[in-house]
């Protein structure tokens, strides 16, 4: 039985949906709280969410993101904001669909059966999943190459990505700034040793929160640097 996450904070909304879903063979549940919405929605699991946007503790366009981040589980926005930005806004952040207030419950139980159908056709037809590394806050999307701090994206250059993911996959080991030139770069370092350390300055700034202080990326004097976990 698929099981189906509403966060609203409009009880009699909630409840129909709820209602028409568990009329459909849905296993459904209901938060009214934003935040404590999102922590479930990261926390659980879930087969789809159905969000409304205006919340209270944290609205649905950050909870729809903070989702998204973390997983591909179809999200249905159904909110009374009628904008086509809010839509846009809503969509680009990674919702499957958006529905406006006020709406017609058997149509919202239609698109639900659908999505869920469509979800479970990707899974099930072998697509590889994205290869992640997360580390102590930190996720790195190799497929994608993106990089998320603490939930908040960042923009990495191309060696950049590939110096960070490179000492991000061997945690605790220490490689001297030549070894990184040779793996990152794929020549010798003569010269070039500089390029390293301006390179590990730059991902400190995107990743750290005291640059002075590195809670990931170490310094090991005389040698090189290593990757905390």
């Amino acid at each position: 039985m698929s099981r189906i996450l509403i966060i609203e904070d409009e009880e009699s909304i909630a409840e129909l949906e709820k209602d028409y879903l568990e009329l459909s063979g849905f296993e459904v549940e209901i938060e009214t709280q934003g935040d404590v919405g999102l922590e479930k929605a990261l926390g659980g699991e879930y087969d789809l969410f159905i969000l409304d946007l205006m919340l209270p503790g944290i609205d649905g366009f950050d909870i729809c993101r903070r989702i998204r981040e973390d997983r591909d589980t179809p999200i249905i926005i159904v909110s009374a904001k009628k904008d086509d930005i809010d839509k846009i806004h809503g969509l680009g952040l990674g919702a499957d669909d958006y529905i406006t207030k006020p709406f017609s419950p058997s149509e919202m139980v239609a698109r639900v059966k659908a999505h869920l159908a469509r979800y479970e056709r990707l899974v099930s037809s072998g697509l590889p999943k994205n290869d992640i590394v997360e580390i102590r806050g930190i996720k790195i999307d190799k497929t994608a190459r993106r990089v998320w701090v603490n939930g908040e994206e960042k923009t990495f250059t191309n060696k950049e990505f590939d110096l960070l993911t490179f000492l991000a996959e061997n945690p605790n080991r220490v490689f001297t700034k030549e070894e990184l030139f040779r793996q990152i770069w794929n020549m010798d370092s003569v010269g070039d040793i500089a390029t390293v350390t301006v390179h590990i300055k730059k991902i400190r700034e995107k990743i750290e929160f005291n640059t002075a202080k590195p809670q990931y990326i170490e310094t090991i004097w005389g040698v090189g640097y290593r990757f905390k976990i």
